[in-house]
């Protein structure tokens, strides 16, 4: 096994050096008296320093007690159980340091999401709701127009249709928009047309009604004006239903979509009778999706 390993290389190791360390002990022996006795008795060296083999034998008992130290002091008290504490004492401070700085960065991380959470919240509340509105005219019978024009001329509606519309989006297929004849004044005029050649100067025009609601995205209230078409595709889409009841039937072609008063709410209704401008009675009335 790996740890018996260990302690049989470790054994082995001490082994060698303690022997070197008595191999080193009998030399220095052995050399002193060898040292004393070529001074004492030959007179080696005495002319040139005096008792020199004293000092050769201090030096070389100092390297034998730093052997000695090394072996039976410093190999025991820090040996591979003291190297292998000290290793586990810096690797505990060191995780515990780790420790710390992963608690700080994952706290750093959740304050940056809850702030971050906070200001997607604030933009939201901030930021008012797009209401999409389909603004129209119909008769008793539903009826739009006939031939791409109005049955009916209401001065009063087109005053409120111009009040209500302008400083926004005003969205509408291409036979409405040739029908009206020009971009209409102080509004932005959207134009939805599966020709994709079709140019209108002074217009934003657009393949499809999801493309029309996209360039409009920063109005808050971007209007649909017609015609039949664009009202049956917009109307399960639309927030609000701003519609003129012209009290009367007419023969028509186009017809505005059925109201289906489980979706909708009646919200606001202002009637108003026939005048010398205005031939039919009418009221204006607002829609809410339930």
């Amino acid at each position: 096994m790996q740890e018996q390993h260990e302690l049989y290389e470790n054994a082995r190791k001490r082994t060698k050096q303690k022997k070197r360390l008595y191999l080193h002990f009998v030399i220095f022996v052995v050399g002193s008296l060898f040292l004393f006795v070529l001074d004492r008795v030959f007179a080696i060296g005495e002319d040139y320093l005096k008792d020199w083999f004293i000092w050769a034998i201090l030096l070389w008992s100092f390297f034998w007690i730093l052997h000695f130290i090394n072996v039976f002091i410093t190999k025991r008290f820090m040996g591979k159980d003291w190297e292998r504490k000290q290793t586990e004492k810096l690797v505990a401070k060191q995780e515990k340091r780790i420790k710390k700085i992963k608690i700080k960065l994952e706290r750093e991380a959740q304050h940056k999401a809850e702030s971050q959470f906070y200001n997607e919240q604030e933009k939201k509340q901030s930021k008012p709701k797009q209401i999409i509105t389909l603004i129209a005219a119909i008769a008793n019978n539903n009826a739009l127009g006939k031939d791409n024009d109005l049955i009916w001329h209401l001065p009063s509606d087109l005053k409120r249709f111009k009040n209500t519309t302008t400083g926004h989006h005003i969205i509408m297929g291409r036979n409405t928009y040739e029908s009206i004849g020009k971009p209409l004044p102080n509004r932005t005029s959207v134009i939805i047309t599966r020709n994709q050649e079709y140019k209108a100067e002074g217009c934003i025009v657009v393949n499809s009604l999801e493309e029309a609601i996209a360039v409009a995205k920063n109005d808050a209230s971007p209007f649909i004006i017609g015609g039949a078409q664009i009202y049956e595709q917009a109307i399960e889409l639309a927030d609000k239903l701003d519609i003129t009841e012209v009290h009367h039937s007419f023969d028509a072609d186009v017809f505005f979509p059925e109201i289906n008063i489980g979706k909708w709410k009646e919200t606001r209704r202002e009637k108003f009778s026939a005048d010398e401008k205005n031939k039919y009675d009418y009221s204006f009335v607002t829609y809410e999706k339930k």
